[in-house]
């Protein structure tokens, strides 16, 4: 019998465009069904790996400071994976995103280099193809977030905050489900 599931808004801000050019930065997670439950992380860059001034002007999180006090990977790894232990209750954590196949990339490589494994397992749920199917919606282009807020508007912002938008996405979800307690 498959384990009870906890699905788990997940976002990420990087240095660059996937984990061999760049550096996973920031961690937001939430429970979809419960976005208070949540956890932010930020990580020291790896040295070798570049800083690109796009992804800068989009995450506006500073490198120097993320140097100095931001977590080594493995710790923090080590701090998502208990959070999800805590958080999910022996529910088996399934990672949720928009635009999933890029933020659990950066997750699954983290985990996995640092830690040897991934809680989250091999998969993850994108919340734009759970949309075009729901919605019926024909092209990849149809599913940016301008498109899918305006047929599910939500009260949160998008603000590239880790946190904020894993509650945003959490949000999405829901009113996807069609659920909104």
């Amino acid at each position: 019998m498959p384990r009870e599931e906890a699905l788990v808004s997940v976002d990420v801000e990087t240095s660059g465009p996937s984990p061999s050019t760049g550096s996973l930065l920031s961690i937001g997670a939430c429970l979809v069904d419960d976005p208070a439950t949540g956890l932010y992380l930020e990580l020291q860059p790896v040295a070798s790996l570049p800083w690109t001034e796009e992804a800068a002007r989009i995450h506006r999180l500073d490198r120097e400071r993320l140097l100095r006090e931001g977590l080594a990977p493995e710790q923090a790894m080590g701090r998502f994976e208990a959070w999800l232990a805590r958080a999910c209750s022996g529910r088996q954590p399934v990672f949720v995103g928009f635009n999933a196949g890029f933020d659990w990339m950066f997750v699954d490589d983290y985990f996995q280099r640092h830690l040897g494994r991934n809680p989250f397992g091999p998969s993850a749920l994108d919340i734009k193809s759970y949309y075009m199917g729901r919605e019926r919606v024909a092209l990849w282009s149809e599913t940016t977030h301008r498109h899918v807020r305006q047929r599910y508007p939500v009260a949160i912002e998008h603000t590239h905050n880790a946190l904020d938008d894993a509650r945003e996405q959490a949000e999405l979800m829901r009113l996807l489900r069609g659920r909104t307690d």
